[in-house]
């Protein structure tokens, strides 16, 4: 029951994102709590002392179970609710989807999202002023290096780590959608890409990330749009 599992979590947060996304795929009811991370509630810091969303909990009182950091709390959801499997049923196939994962959680972070979400997102947050435009750049390029690699890799496969849809589509979607919230994906240069992200934004699951909407920070217009 969804008061029995209540996600912590910031909207615009790929790492959130990730969770939110396979939680729906599962069909796991979950209560949610929005948190402004960068204030460092107490209440928030007391369940993840790294001060960093998402925090999962299950339970309630002093037998709940907390876990923190999105891939932790991935690995327990695909091993403590294994249907539908999202990390592929072959050894190859798991080894492709977290090979992926860590990809897009590191490297993508690192080259695109770092750049582009720090100064179109965090700056305005945290008050920290303009955005600096050479900084928007170097993430704008790296997004177009990421996007060529996901075409290359949807040009011989249906979903990024093969045959099936797993975990690493969730999170190279996370990373994406929060960048397509602030309108800085350029879909029409890579059709592959658009239609598999397409694809996605059809499900479910991902109904709930097209409402996702923050004071201040409007969303592109074709960001809720499944025919973009």
């Amino acid at each position: 029951m969804s008061q029995d599992r209540t996600l912590h979590h910031f909207p615009l947060d790929p790492a959130s994102r990730q969770v939110r996304l396979v939680l729906g795929e599962k069909r796991l009811a979950f209560a949610e709590v929005q948190v402004r991370y960068w204030e460092r509630p107490k209440d928030f810091t007391r369940l993840n002392p790294s001060g960093m969303t998402p925090v999962l909990v299950e339970g309630a009182g002093d037998d709940a179970l907390v876990l923190c950091e999105s891939r932790a709390i991935l690995d327990y959801l695909e091993e403590a609710h294994p249907e539908p499997a999202l990390l592929g049923r072959e050894a190859a196939e798991r080894a492709e989807a977290r090979r992926l994962i860590t990809w897009f959680d590191r490297k993508f972070e690192y080259e695109v999202g770092g750049y582009i979400l720090h100064e179109k997102m965090e700056k305005r947050l945290l008050g920290l002023g303009a955005p600096e435009l050479a900084n928007l750049r170097q993430g704008r390029e790296g997004l177009k290096i990421h996007l060529g690699y996901i075409e290359g890799l949807l040009q011989a496969r249906e979903w990024l780590a093969g045959r099936r849809l797993s975990l690493a589509d969730f999170a190279a979607a996370a990373h994406l959608s929060v960048i397509d919230y602030l309108g800085d994906v350029p879909w029409a240069d890579f059709p592959a890409a658009k239609t598999w992200y397409m694809k996605l934004k059809s499900r479910p699951a991902f109904r709930p990330i097209l409402m996702d909407r923050w004071a201040g920070l409007a969303p592109a217009k074709h960001y809720d749009d499944l025919d973009f």
